[in-house]
């Protein structure tokens, strides 16, 4: 079979299983880091196969809709990849990529691993965490989460273990300052990092204005 055969079947089988997913998580979500991964791919050498299926699979089971298991979605990747006939090596590398791609699992000392291949597709899903999309995935889970919009007397916690951070249940504006604001100096690829420049930015001056609005100044 072809990649791009494995890559369609890849398609539509993410497409099936995130229906009804959380609008910030779901097909829409895995299609425009499709996209972003195409685009950043093309300035790395890279297996694309690997690039393409990793960034389809990557949030195939998202461990926070599952009871926080971060197994589910590794094993859900590998056993479709096998039902296609993708070259074992190749469905090692995409379990690999997913169970470390978040954001999360940099906060911890566990089992490290490292590809360009994970460099792109890492980057793809941090520019759909940033800029314009990024605040509405935000506030979109937020209020999924039924989770208190800004509250003025709960810092941000700035130096959160993995387990912290899986637990947190902070006001929304907090993961600004806890997660989104990083991720600019966290990517790993050229392309990725001048495409984080103006989606940062955009953030900056939205928190601006939102603070304006807060406090009555605009």
């Amino acid at each position: 079979m072809t990649d791009k055969n494995n890559i369609e079947q890849t398609m539509a089988f993410v497409k099936e299983t995130l229906k009804g997913a959380e609008g910030g998580h779901d097909w829409f979500h895995t299609h425009r880091v499709f996209l972003n991964a195409q685009r950043i791919a093309q300035s790395e050498k890279v297996n694309s196969l690997v690039v393409a299926l990793g960034a389809l699979l990557h949030d195939i089971a998202d461990a926070k809709f599952h009871d926080g298991d971060e197994t589910v979605g590794p094993k859900l990747a590998e056993e479709f990849l096998s039902t296609i006939q993708v070259d074992a090596k190749v469905v090692q590398h995409v379990v690999n990529i997913i169970n470390h791609i978040s954001f999360k699992n940099s906060l911890s000392d566990g089992e490290k691993f490292s590809s360009k291949e994970l460099e792109v597709v890492q980057d793809a899903d941090r520019l759909d965490a940033i800029g314009a999309i990024g605040i509405a995935r935000t506030f979109n889970y937020g209020g999924f989460k039924n989770r208190v919009m800004y509250d003025p007397e709960i810092a941000p916690n700035l130096s959160m273990s993995k387990e912290e951070y899986k637990k947190s249940n902070a006001p929304t504006i907090n993961h600004f300052y806890e997660k989104l604001l990083l991720l600019k100096n966290k990517m790993n690829t050229q392309t990725g990092k001048k495409l984080a420049e103006e989606r940062h930015q955009f953030m900056l001056d939205y928190l601006e204005q939102f603070y304006k609005e807060w406090n009555g100044n605009s």
